[in-house]
């Protein structure tokens, strides 16, 4: 079992890509688990046509420990196993303990023993890099850590804290940094800005997506580029970064 996360700035399309890649995967035959690490909780809506999960937080609020492991998971497009880790009302609570939660609870009921996924990912905010939203970078949770972003000024400066985060980290035998995805938007120097930054934090742009009409007319279906427009080059630039990804992390 292969464990990624993959973090970066809200609105940057982390979710829409970590989505269009777990289809590549699932429509490969592979068993993937998408874990959503966001307050917002709508990190498997486009694999689920639309339909949102009940986040881990919410069932352990009212529930205690009283539900089963298919209340936490459902199923959502070719299979992907899909779990929102959720977070507390706005102002009410720290939003890193929705992820400390689904990931001790999964744990704890057993979902990798049930799922058996070969691939896990992590769908992780990238504007905080404290506390819970670290957590898929430790030790036993993901192998390696991919960081979307594009050529904007507020997204390179959030795409470099999470780096200088593995780095600080990676004396204890944590995650490494496995590259950048470039999701462009089509600003000056978009390129050259980001290979710059993959230069100055040591590592190389794995891939590059498109700024692409079809990936919003996907959306507005509910549904991912691989499934809405599966013979498009929009949807042939994610199979070409899953394979990417594949190849680095040996899956």
């Amino acid at each position: 079992m292969i464990k990624i996360a993959v973090y970066g700035k809200g609105g940057i399309g982390k979710s829409t890509t970590v989505s269009n890649v777990a289809a590549v995967f699932a429509s490969q035959g592979l068993r993937v688990m998408q874990i959503g690490c966001d307050p917002k909780a709508d990190s498997t809506v486009l694999l689920r046509h639309g339909e949102k999960v009940e986040t881990v937080l919410d069932l352990v609020r009212t529930r205690k420990e009283d539900f089963t492991l298919e209340e936490m998971v459902k199923e959502g497009f070719a299979g992907v196993c899909c779990v929102e880790a959720g977070g507390p009302s706005p102002g009410l609570g720290c939003a890193g303990r929705g992820i400390i939660a689904a990931l001790e609870t999964l744990e704890k009921k057993g979902a990798y023993e049930k799922y058996r996924p070969n691939v896990v990912i992590y769908d992780v905010l990238g504007d905080v890099v404290c506390g819970g939203f670290s957590m898929p970078m430790r030790r036993g949770y993901a192998d390696k850590i991919f960081v979307i972003t594009s050529g904007e000024n507020m997204a390179i400066h959030a795409a470099a804290n999470i780096a200088m985060a593995v780095e600080n980290f990676k004396d204890r035998g944590y995650a490494q940094l496995g590259g950048l995805i470039l999701n462009r938007r089509n600003v000056k120097n978009e390129d050259a800005k980001v290979e710059e930054l993959a230069e100055d934090i040591h590592s190389k742009v794995i891939g590059t997506l498109s700024r692409s009409a079809l990936v919003t007319d996907a959306e507005e279906q509910k549904k991912t580029v691989i499934e809405a427009y599966p013979d498009s080059e929009m949807a042939e630039e994610y199979r070409i970064l899953a394979e990417e990804i594949r190849t680095l992390c040996g899956i």
